[in-house]
């Protein structure tokens, strides 16, 4: 009898890792790995391919004079009709370019610049403290979590951020904890779909694998505003709402 629990014991000690093992590859099967565009991170989900993120050395691409003309933000802005006690998530919120100019509008609300790169946070702070401005609130980000409250934000801005998110489903399950019920998510991405956008094809997106994305989220899409020069402006809403 002991020589048969002994023998039982090993069985079950032999095939426990490889259960493991079975387990870990079919929660990693959301993302796969292989080689693809130069400027991505050889990481995929759902068919595509994650670019790399911009680091703090391009704010001076992000401040550049032509940013206005070649995106409209000033429109931009206008399609999210903020109301001034709202509270704003811009999310890879960079030096704070569209942050400076939501929070006039917010301005008996609160607004969140969101960002992993400490550099980019402290732009913002300088800025901030410079002007004086008191309803903007920097957050250090993660790769994984926007770190803001549960239901805490009515509008949540991505521009150009989402592609490069190296783990965009958890990302997006943090952007949804954080947005209120009936919250809104604008989701501007360059559009794939127009070969006249001059801008590298893995910095692009179009409507449909953004639409599917989202929808594996929990978000669907509310409208897509085409009223920008080259950008997608996307509106999703909580699928459950």
């Amino acid at each position: 009898m002991k020589k048969v629990s002994i023998l039982l014991l090993f069985f079950i000690g032999f095939l426990y890792p490889y259960e493991c093992i079975g387990q870990n590859s079919s929660n990693n099967k959301k993302y796969t790995f292989k080689r693809g565009d130069k400027n991505g991170i050889g990481k995929w989900y759902m068919g595509r391919e994650i670019a790399h993120v911009m680091g703090f050395q391009g704010i001076g691409w992000l401040e550049r004079s032509e940013r206005e003309k070649e995106e409209d933000v000033s429109t931009l802005i206008q399609n999210m009709k903020i109301k001034s006690n709202e509270t704003i998530a811009d999310i890879g919120a960079g030096s704070g370019y569209h942050v400076f100019r939501i929070a006039p509008l917010a301005n008996n609300g609160l607004v969140y610049a969101v960002d992993i790169q400490v550099e980019m946070i402290m732009a913002i702070e300088n800025i901030k403290e410079s002007s004086k401005i008191r309803n903007i609130e920097t957050i250090l980000g993660s790769e994984k979590s926007i770190h803001l409250p549960k239901n805490s934000v009515d509008k949540i801005l991505m521009v150009d951020v989402y592609h490069e998110f190296n783990f965009p489903m958890e990302m997006m399950s943090s952007v949804k904890t954080a947005l209120k019920p009936n919250g809104q998510l604008y989701l501007i991405e360059y559009r794939a779909e127009d070969p006249n956008v001059p801008i590298k094809k893995i910095h692009k997106m179009t409507e449909n694998q953004a639409v599917k994305e989202m929808k594996a989220a929990g978000f669907k899409l509310k409208g897509n505003i085409n009223n920008l020069p080259w950008q997608h402006c996307m509106v999703f809403v909580k699928d459950n709402y």
